[in-house]
């Protein structure tokens, strides 16, 4: 099969552009043979039934590793990506074991009462700051919301959330930053959770992270490298991902006055909508990339042995033979089963963490600002340029 040429949905940054692009592939077939704008030959794999087929595949297989790694320290690398989205059984159900005893259900749920109040604090602030005009709705909201969240749920200090948000961002879009810029960021994230982790030993406290290291089953614990790397993944993963989920949820419904006027009407409405905002435009494009360690056939396509797999979940979460009309947002749409959290053993551990803040977002938001509106209704707001995450750079809105 020969490389497409198709414009890289990856590049594609003005409105729609990007499931276009991903749409585009998918009409010559669910498998494709593309070069991603780092030069590295990819198998980009767009269809429903194929995603799901290969994110339980034994042959599909993570390599530890990251985005310039041809710079990249190897005790740098070891600190960043020795987690659950790099690693195989039986390491991966290791790890797996020992996070999930940390990160319970019960914790997560035991967070309502204080994601609302952060939520409520923070759209006081945005409502004294949009007095004079438009706001941007990911830097008021969508950003702090989460990374509050997550950095209270770690035990990081108000203080330092501004540089997690600077070095997160570097480390996600890593591909397109240059190398210099992404060690440089990467070493600094390490270097800090390396700290943290040896003051919360001295003085653990109520937190998640003093959880993980306090976790162990038959005298097994998290290593060092396991412990930052958790951290980094959930820092970066905990946050980036529902920013998008919040503000690119916002930008659907506010597209689509009827969606938007049924969930007002029906707020009980609330949770199967988050769902179909997921699956419509979801803050991942695709999983973090994979090998075939065996030759593999899908979709009618020999996937050589060595070469690197892309489910793209943007992609499969609106595949026409899986989903009827799937480029209508329907918020009654019933059988969702999406995969913007993947699918399989490498399923979001945060799931539970980002739907309950999406509900608690979107639900007050909309209750607060009834005459909340688009800036400018004729722009397409950009999206940020990457790899793995789909979302808006802003989204600048009049609160009514």
């Amino acid at each position: 099969m020969t490389t497409s040429t198709t414009p890289s949905p990856f590049t594609e940054t003005t409105g729609t552009a990007r499931h276009a692009a991903f749409a585009e592939l998918a009409t010559t077939g669910p498998v494709q043979k593309v070069m991603l704008f780092t030069g590295v030959p990819a198998w980009l794999v767009t269809g429903y039934a194929e995603v799901r087929e290969l994110l339980a595949h034994p042959a599909v297989v993570k390599t530890v590793g990251g985005p310039h790694m041809d710079t990249m320290p190897p005790d740098l690398n070891a600190a960043m990506n020795t987690h659950l989205l790099s690693t195989n059984p039986p390491d991966h159900t290791r790890l797996r074991r020992l996070v999930t005893a940390a990160f319970t259900v019960r914790r997560v749920e035991a967070l309502a009462p204080r994601v609302q109040e952060i939520t409520d604090g923070l759209l006081d602030e945005l409502a004294a700051a949009g007095t004079g005009g438009p706001v941007d709705l990911v830097d008021g909201f969508g950003f702090p919301l989460p990374i509050t969240v997550i950095t209270e749920l770690l035990g990081i200090p108000p203080g330092d959330r501004a540089e997690f948000r600077r070095w997160s961002s570097i480390a996600v879009n890593g591909a397109v930053h240059p190398a210099d810029v992404y060690v440089d960021a990467a070493r600094n994230m390490v270097g800090y959770v390396r700290e943290l982790i040896a003051a919360k030993r001295a003085d653990p406290s109520d937190d998640l992270l003093s959880a993980l290291i306090a976790v162990h089953e038959d005298g097994d614990r998290l290593s060092q490298d396991e412990l930052t790397s958790m951290v980094f993944l959930l820092l970066v993963a905990g946050h980036e991902t529902t920013v998008n989920l919040i503000v690119s949820g916002v930008y659907a419904l506010l597209r689509h006055p009827d969606q938007l006027a049924l969930l007002r009407a029906e707020p009980e409405r609330l949770p199967a909508a988050v769902e179909e905002l997921l699956r419509y435009d979801g803050p991942v494009q695709v999983t973090v990339p994979a090998v075939a360690a065996a030759p593999i056939e899908v979709g009618g396509v020999t996937i050589p042995a060595g070469d690197v797999v892309l489910p793209a979940l943007l992609a499969a979460n609106r595949d026409q033979a899986r989903f009827p009309a799937p480029d209508r947002l329907d918020i009654t749409r019933t059988s969702n089963s999406h995969m913007a959290f993947g699918h399989g053993l490498h399923h979001c551990l945060g799931a539970p963490l980002a739907r309950l803040e999406g509900r608690i977002a979107l639900g007050t938001l909309f209750a607060r600002f009834p005459g909340l509106r688009l800036a400018d209704p004729a722009a397409e707001p950009a999206r940020n340029p990457g790899l793995i995450i789909n979302g808006l750079v802003a989204l600048p809105v009049v609160l009514g």
